[in-house]
């Protein structure tokens, strides 16, 4: 027998609590941090935006990020599993297949997009980006995404790394993997951002980031920061739930929430650095805030500006190849949360599930990747206003839909339906000095998260009938 596992549980244990930590940081620290991060702060205000999105992290992500560790490490399974164990008998555990199908959609168009970074990385080290792209950065991405065959075998083999990853186990899989992707994420983040730094635009750019423009203030974006806290630390995709499920009974949960939290937070941080000073210094204030999100700013914008920096090579080849390695530690945790639910709650062996959710996340971003083309067959428009791509619709549902409601119902059944006694005996473990602020967690967890994400749910349904 492996020897992370036991006779009492043969699903593997984590090598150490810091590994956990790492563990849960890479599967919160994704294209959200990178990609959808610095365009919410466009959008938002600004430095605004930043100070919002730091008390949004405080008062609910890390309850919830808590929350879900504590239902995995009790439950000792996947998100379904563990609450139909937790709380037999009632269905509280359809939150939970909620959120392994979520995390599991979002694996097939977030793997199309890390397809699309793939290539972008071999375009950088062939100097594509190091003089201006002759028709343009945008007709260059469309004619990159419409070649079928180059984007299709990019998406499969990153499917496909992904799947062998998972399929490792935990111990010379994911923890192999944790490891190595970690350490080479930070040093290429830092890099990237003591270079951007130095950069004539820095100055103009960290002003607009992290100062706060309190005359500019939108209630709207008090909710943009609230969803994007949800997302950025993958709440609700089933990911953290599992992963705590691999946890031993001695570690100290809310030390870990606070550190996972902290560390996921620290790295969106660290990329509005890179990004805003490399935007300021080729543009206005204006038209940063005028920038359209996703491939507008990651594909277009950013690859459109790399050759007026000063080592632009160096730099869109360490860029591209951050975006990648996020976007792996991510879809590997996304992929765990559904393999986990085959191997628990159907009988099947690791490599079997794993290809088997693998195969499922492809096939199902053929159409994302297909969308992307001209092709009206995978757009839909005329109800409700809609004009979404098949890629776009996916992840409107997905993401700013079935996340809030999937994380609604963690909340409540932490704080209402297993019961907060109950997750408090598991977090103290007979020690109630080791979680001091517990009352607070308490309060937030039943009343403040629930009443928030409802809010934000509500605002985004009525934006997707009506945006």
């Amino acid at each position: 027998m492996p020897a992370d596992q036991t006779p009492e549980n043969s699903r593997g244990h984590w090598g150490s609590g810091l590994v956990f930590i790492f563990a849960a940081a890479g599967s919160a620290i994704g294209l959200g941090n990178i990609w959808r991060f610095p365009i919410s702060v466009a959008d938002g205000g600004g430095g605004l935006f930043l100070l919002l999105y730091i008390i949004c992290i405080l008062a609910i992500g890390l309850p919830v990020m808590l929350a879900e560790m504590v239902i995995g490490r009790a439950g000792q399974k996947n998100p379904v599993g563990a609450m139909k164990r937790l709380k037999p008998g009632t269905n509280w555990y359809l939150f939970g297949l909620l959120s392994v199908v979520t995390g599991a959609v979002i694996t097939s168009f977030y793997s199309v997009v890390a397809g699309w970074a793939g290539i972008y990385l071999f375009a950088s080290f062939a100097g594509t980006f190091t003089e201006p792209v002759k028709e343009g950065t945008a007709a260059f991405f469309d004619r990159t995404t419409a070649n079928v065959p180059v984007v299709l075998l990019a998406h499969f083999l990153f499917i496909g790394l992904t799947a062998v990853i998972v399929a490792l186990g935990i111990k010379r899989g994911i923890e192999g993997m944790i490891k190595f992707a970690m350490p080479l994420f930070l040093l290429l983040l830092l890099a990237l951002m003591f270079r951007s730094l130095t950069l004539s635009g820095s100055l103009d750019g960290l002003q607009y980031y992290l100062v706060p423009r309190f005359s500019d203030w939108d209630s709207s974006y008090f909710l943009l920061a609230l969803g994007q806290a949800f997302f950025s630390l993958g709440l609700g995709m089933g990911a953290i739930i599992t992963y705590g499920s691999y946890l031993r009974q001695k570690e100290n949960l809310p030390n870990a929430a606070v550190s996972v939290v902290g560390l996921d937070t620290l790295i969106a941080v660290l990329a509005g650095l890179i990004i805003f000073p490399a935007l300021f210094t080729v543009m206005a204030v204006a038209e940063v805030e005028q920038l359209d999100g996703g491939a507008g700013l990651i594909f277009v914008v950013l690859s459109g500006i790399f050759h007026e920096l000063p080592m632009s090579w160096l730099f869109s080849v360490l860029f591209f190849a951050l975006l990648l390695v996020a976007a792996l530690t991510s879809s590997v945790s996304l992929l765990e949360a559904a393999t986990a639910y085959l191997i628990d709650e159907k009988g099947m062996s690791r490599p079997q599930a794993a290809c088997a959710i693998a195969l499922g996340a492809f096939l199902l971003g053929i159409p994302s990747l297909l969308s992307q083309v001209d092709t009206s067959f995978f757009h839909a428009s005329g109800m409700f206003g809609w004009g979404f791509s098949f890629f776009s619709l996916l992840d409107n549902i997905y993401v700013t839909i079935a996340l809030p409601v999937a994380g609604l119902g963690i909340s409540l059944f932490v704080g209402w339906g297993w019961g907060i006694e109950n997750a408090l005996k598991d977090l103290q473990q007979g020690r109630p000095s080791a979680f001091p602020w517990q009352r607070i967690w308490c309060f937030m967890i039943r009343y403040v998260a629930p009443i928030a994400i409802l809010v934000v749910l509500v605002y985004n349904v009525f934006e997707f009938f009506n945006g």
